[in-house]
């Protein structure tokens, strides 16, 4: 008597993406999407066209009052209709060879993983960033949400986790970070002051050492040790822009260790 080995079940995906005022990008993010099946969108009540291009790719918009970068991303994975989420910022796209590697893991089951990472590449400015601190920055975006998501209370460089192995995926997940240099200058300054505040909050302080020596550190860690003046000059000023992000981090730190504020009092 023959025996037939059953057919693998293809699990299905949901796409999950978090956005605020993302008209611009969040069209090509979706397009890259177009394997998964089914698509959601958290918006934080953009003013812009970014809900309208949502809808009209297929995408299920929810809107939910933006209260940190994990817990809306935690939030996001909660109304997926599938088991296996796939999580991306509006400012990221699927690459090809991606794509291909996600959909050969996807007909295997995803077996023997309860997540997969996969390099993300950055572009800066007309160039991607091959080297240095910028690459090949490995995230983990795929998992089963049973085994794990968006944990812990830090809401800053916010990083999913599961219980389980962890795959690496062949191919990049394209990242077009900023806009401008004006963008990514406040952007940094915003970031270096929510990390500054979730390391006091934890106990943590700065030292007379950190302010002179971290800078320096990040500085030539990436541009020299991880080859990232192999990218030009736009390695050089990634390089210098990372630094500062980390002397703006730890003054601000500095600062909140001393009894001093380091943002301006709200409005009353």
């Amino acid at each position: 008597m023959s025996s037939s080995t059953a057919p693998i079940e293809r699990p299905r995906i949901s796409a999950c993406i978090i956005a605020f005022n993302e008209a611009g990008r969040i069209g090509d993010c979706l397009a890259s999407l177009a394997f998964c099946d089914e698509i959601i969108v958290v918006d934080s009540y953009s003013t812009d066209a970014t809900v309208a291009i949502a809808e009209a790719a297929g995408a299920r918009v929810l809107q939910r009052p933006f209260e940190g970068f994990r817990s809306q991303k935690a939030f996001c994975v909660e109304q997926a209709r599938h088991d296996w989420v796939l999580c991306l910022d509006a400012d990221e796209r699927i690459s090809a060879e991606l794509r291909s590697a996600i959909e050969q893991a996807r007909d295997s089951g995803f077996a023997g993983h309860a997540g997969y990472r996969f390099a993300r590449l950055s572009e800066y400015f007309g160039r991607f960033l091959r080297h240095g601190n910028a690459y090949p920055d490995r995230v983990m975006r795929l998992f089963d949400r049973r085994q794990g998501g968006w944990r812990g209370k830090r809401e800053i460089h916010e990083a999913a986790s599961v219980d389980g192995t962890v795959g690496t995926l062949r191919g990049d997940l394209v990242h077009y970070p900023y806009r401008s240099l004006q963008q990514q200058l406040a952007k940094t300054e915003k970031y270096a002051r929510m990390m500054a505040e979730h390391e006091f909050a934890r106990g943590k302080r700065a030292t007379l050492g950190k302010l002179v020596l971290a800078p320096a550190w990040r500085f030539w860690r990436g541009f020299l040790f991880r080859g990232g003046f192999r990218d030009g000059w736009h390695g050089l000023v990634y390089a210098y822009v990372r630094a500062n992000y980390v002397r703006q981090k730890t003054i601000m730190l500095w600062m909140l260790g001393n009894g001093q504020a380091v943002a301006d009092p709200p409005n009353t």
